[in-house]
């Protein structure tokens, strides 16, 4: 008997431990669940300018045009030459000791001189082409912070309207449980209570439209910080869209990187013109030769050498490059006059178009949803006093909903053209 104590005692010990360990993994599981970190909008930005693959790899290229710069100004490298010279076609002279043979070994080394003004040429023509680069890659973050502010605002308006349909389903919950209440007593009709109950159903099919455009704009953030497009973060509860001044900053809006770039590789352009330019310079070099003389004594004799580039069979090449350049910077000259035209035109029409969006949230913040928050309000307190119906306070819920709706549609207007307009004047 005391022996079949102790194994029941052991059995509910083994399943107390059970119990214990399977609480501690699924506590531990909540809790894994519940880790997570919180990202601002700013925070976002910067670990994307330190860690998206599309901008890093500028980092590289410049570099690479680094690395070319430096070895701009080398020299060609020297030739080493060796050969036999004068060497009859009688082989039985080439033993004599006599003036009569003059075979030798010759071996000669040459070295080209460059001319400095095509080196500097050269080397300012690669260096030019950083520049490009730099305003290039600066564009291309102005251009991926348009994205992660638009993914941002996209899942701060989809948790509002997530929130607000929260707050709706227990309203609509307590006034379903309201009329069937009154239903018992012949105070409510039975079409509207299953109309309410329609539209609870309709509510939980928008959330999951809200918790899907959540996922897909915490897909793209993520993929933006380059880390599991999974990953869980919170993001900021209250956003207050920006007040900018009445006019447009054209002034600043003329040193964006994409006009800055467009001078950049306008500069760079005249740089390999330039290069092109000194091609007519003449280059210099020497050559040494030592002849190991097999029938007098040895010889040797030093060759100055010069590049004539001007001869009219090889200028001409020269020539027609750099007329071409002048019309290719000619092009990208009224290429950047368009680009500024369509950027004062852009940043004028987001301007304009950011105020009247604006103007229309602050109507409904002040006009239109206290208008429909009063008509629910007076449904309501008529129902309660049973002078109203049911359906007429149901409809007065669903406009007011719709408002809300309508009112948060407009903030992500006015968020998403903000966003444009800072595109725009890259802020």
């Amino acid at each position: 008997m005391r022996q079949e104590q102790k194994i029941s005692y052991r059995k509910k010990g083994s399943n107390v431990l059970y119990i214990l360990i399977a609480l501690f993994f699924f506590s531990f599981r909540l809790s894994a669940q519940s880790d997570t970190s919180f990202m601002s909008l700013d925070a976002i930005l910067s670990k994307m300018d330190t860690s998206y693959p599309l901008l890093l790899q500028y980092n590289e290229k410049l570099r690479s045009i680094d690395a070319l710069a430096q070895g701009s100004k080398s020299w060609m490298p020297p030739t080493l030459s060796i050969g036999a010279d004068r060497f009859g076609y009688q082989p039985m002279m080439w033993g004599e000791q006599s003036a009569m043979n003059q075979a030798a070994i010759m071996i000669t080394a040459g070295q080209m001189f460059p001319n400095p003004k095509k080196i500097d040429a050269h080397s300012n023509s690669i260096e030019a082409q950083a520049a490009p680069l730099k305003y290039d890659s600066a564009w291309l973050r102005n251009d991926l912070r348009e994205k992660a502010r638009t993914w941002y605002y996209e899942r701060y308006i989809a948790e509002k309207k997530l929130a607000l349909l929260k707050q709706n389903e227990l309203l609509l919950d307590m006034l379903i449980s309201t009329a069937e209440s009154h239903y018992s007593i012949n105070q409510t009709d039975l079409s509207s209570i299953y109309k309410a109950k329609a539209e609870r159903v309709e509510l939980t099919n928008m959330e999951a439209m809200f918790n899907a455009q959540i996922s897909e704009s915490n897909i793209g953030l993520n993929t933006l910080m380059n880390r599991d497009v999974n990953t869980i973060f919170s993001i900021d509860t209250l956003i207050i869209p920006q007040h900018y001044s009445d006019s447009v900053p054209f002034d600043s809006l003329l040193r964006r990187n994409d006009l800055l770039e467009m001078d950049a590789e306008i500069v760079s352009m005249k740089q390999q013109q330039n290069y092109m330019r000194t091609s007519l310079r003449p280059d210099f070099g020497v050559s040494v030769s030592h002849m190991q003389m097999l029938g007098m004594p040895d010889q040797f004799s030093v060759m100055g050498m010069m590049t004539v580039p001007i001869a009219p069979w090889s200028s001409g090449m020269y020539k027609s490059e750099v007329r071409a350049m002048d019309f290719q910077i000619r092009s990208m000259q009224l290429e950047k006059e368009n680009m500024q035209l369509m950027a004062k035109q852009m940043a004028a029409e987001k301007h304009a178009m950011l105020g009247y969006e604006t103007q229309q949230l602050n109507n409904y913040d002040s006009l239109i949803l206290p208008a429909y928050r009063d008509n629910y309000n007076a449904a309501l307190l008529a129902y309660r006093n049973n002078t109203g119906n049911f359906f007429v306070l149901l409809d007065a819920w669903n406009m007011l909903l719709m408002k809300n709706m309508e009112a948060t549609d407009q903030l992500y207007k006015v968020l998403l053209m903000q966003t444009q307009y800072e595109y725009e004047i890259e802020k």
